[in-house]
């Protein structure tokens, strides 16, 4: 049996549109049940463009099955996200998660779904991510997945054993922020993410993704990631709830090939080239320079205004 696919919608008619004809393009689409979650309205302004996508959801085939699962009130994407792939698992499993505003490849669906059935029973890897960042060593890189010590939000999957450890309510955090050794530990996966977690700790941010990060570092997990992209972002913009503008350093183009067979081995490590490279990425140099285009973009915007 294939995992769900859950995916988790808002307000974005268009997007959720679009992120709904490519993953029922999909090889493995019509084998496939899928489970939408659909968040209330924040806002009585939006209450229309909810019942628009809810509409449309409603209106889908090329599924095994479809079923919506609609929010009376708002709840936000963090608690959305958390409570809906939990009682997915409790049901299933395993699960695929994606968000209303992501393209598949045909064979994202294949990808996932082999490596979930894979490594169901190796607890060193904690999710499948298929979404990689472009590495350059990647393009001459021979195996089907690389090893990383970050999970990706885009394009997900996961196993009950493993989510339902993670601890959300991050009861040890106050010993962890006082601890330089175990934050430059957890930057193994980017340099950005002690500031992210406390950002999330303090209020400023309202992130399911980081809390999860941090139950990966904290248990010494590795992700699994494809190694040819299988998912890209096209939620960034003013209607976006969290995403303003993909940053240059998570662009990648989306994979044309047609292959629906994988090879994994459980013997393989982590190659070290790539750690260095994906946690390059996420460096301090590299964030500055898509605050600096940033800046640069809107300089030149004012200039014709």
């Amino acid at each position: 049996m294939y995992a769900p696919i859950c995916l988790f919608t808002y307000n974005r008619l268009n997007e959720t549109q679009k992120t709904l004809e490519s993953l029922a393009s999909n090889y493995l689409a019509a084998e496939s049940e899928l489970i939408v979650f659909s968040d209330g309205a924040k806002y009585p302004s939006e209450e229309n463009k909810v019942e628009a996508v809810r509409d449309y959801v409603k209106s889908l085939s090329g599924f095994k099955s479809i079923r919506v699962v609609e929010a009376e009130t708002n709840r936000g994407l963090a608690n959305s996200i958390i409570s809906g792939v939990t009682e997915v698992l409790d049901e299933y499993g395993k699960i695929i998660v994606l968000e209303d505003d992501l393209i598949s490849a045909p064979n994202f669906l294949n990808f996932m779904n082999q490596a979930l059935e894979y490594y169901e029973n190796d607890q060193q890897i904690f999710s499948i991510s298929g979404y990689t960042l472009g590495l350059p060593s990647l393009a001459e890189y021979s195996k089907d997945y690389y090893l990383i010590h970050r999970p990706s939000s885009w394009g997900w999957a996961i196993w009950k054993d493993r989510w339902e450890k993670v601890d959300w309510g991050m009861e040890d955090y106050p010993k962890f922020k006082y601890n330089i050794f175990k934050q430059v530990k957890f930057m193994r996966g980017g340099s950005d993410l002690p500031l992210m977690l406390w950002r999330q700790m303090n209020g400023r941010l309202d992130s399911w993704a980081i809390r999860w990060t941090y139950h990966q570092y904290k248990q010494d997990l590795y992700s699994l990631c494809t190694t040819k992209n299988k998912i890209i972002n096209i939620g960034a913009g003013e209607d976006a709830t969290h995403t303003k503008r993909i940053k240059k350093r998570y662009e990648n183009s989306l994979e044309d090939v047609g292959k629906t067979s994988f090879h994994f081995d459980k013997s393989v490590k982590p190659d070290k080239k790539l750690l260095k490279e994906f946690r390059k990425k996420h460096s301090f140099y590299n964030r500055l320079v898509d605050k600096l285009r940033l800046f640069y973009f809107i300089g030149f915007i004012i200039m014709f205004i």
